[in-house]
């Protein structure tokens, strides 16, 4: 895989790879900034749900459950000191839909983070990485009711 980051001004620059998409990168006035782009630490935060989110949809569509709406958050502790690296991180995957199976969510989970998602296979080996997940029933009003609130604990 080849990516770039092009110097556009200031502290502002646009990052390009192979797949030909731009994405802006800045950071805070406080060092030169604009806030006018994604500091490139938020990036790996994303890119760690990307990858995962991806990697769990799709096993959850070929396992045939019925997934309405489906949001997956990272949150990471950084440390106090430079280089502001990630010290550990949680992955939460919030699944909404009808009679989703906790087993089968478990198991989508488990693939992408053992089997499936680089992005995770690499930050494992550098901090602990939480995996929780909560399941939501949805109504028929659009509101949606909890199921079971679960953390995935590898072995």
């Amino acid at each position: 895989m080849d990516a770039k980051v092009i110097w556009d001004h200031g502290m502002s620059f646009a990052g390009t790879s192979e797949s030909g998409f731009t994405v802006p990168l800045g950071t805070v006035p406080a060092v030169g900034g604009e806030n006018d782009g994604f500091k490139p630490m938020e990036l790996m935060a994303i890119s760690l749900a990307g990858c995962t989110a991806m990697d769990v949809i799709s096993i959850l569509r070929k396992k045939r459950q019925e997934i309405t709406a489906y949001e997956v958050s990272v949150h990471a502790d950084v440390a106090e000191t430079h280089p502001r690296v990630f010290v550990k991180s949680a992955i939460t995957y919030d699944l909404t839909g009808k009679n989703i199976d906790e087993k089968a969510v478990r198991r989508a989970i488990q693939l992408s983070a053992d089997r499936y998602c680089p992005a995770q296979g690499m930050l494992d080996k550098v901090m602990p990485i939480g995996l929780l997940y909560e399941i939501y029933e949805a109504g028929d009003d659009g509101e949606r009711s909890l199921v079971v609130k679960g953390e995935y604990k590898r072995e």
